[in-house]
């Protein structure tokens, strides 16, 4: 696969916009950046963010409780990173 710059910039805005309004999980995010714009298997890209794979599988399945740390590593290479957003109430 071979994006464009503005193509994966495309990419990555729309994941952080589903993340942002809650239509994206935390995993299903960290999938899609990895396979659509760097196209890397998981242990090439665990290896990229000096992570284990094992915490990557685990982050991409949303499961066990990770760190901020390792959340911020994953997020890194697209220029991303955890942070707090204000929960938007519909009255």
């Amino acid at each position: 696969m071979s994006l464009s710059i503005d193509q994966r910039a495309r990419v990555i805005e729309s994941i952080e916009q589903g993340l942002t309004n809650g239509s994206l999980e935390i995993g299903d995010a960290v999938r899609r950046l990895r396979t659509e714009v760097t196209g890397l298997h998981q242990s090439q890209f665990a290896r990229m963010c000096k992570i284990s794979v094992r915490t990557l599988v685990h982050i991409e399945h949303g499961e066990g409780n990770q760190t901020l740390k390792s959340l911020n590593a994953v997020f890194r290479p697209f220029g991303l990173r955890m942070g707090v957003v204000k929960v938007r109430r519909d009255l």
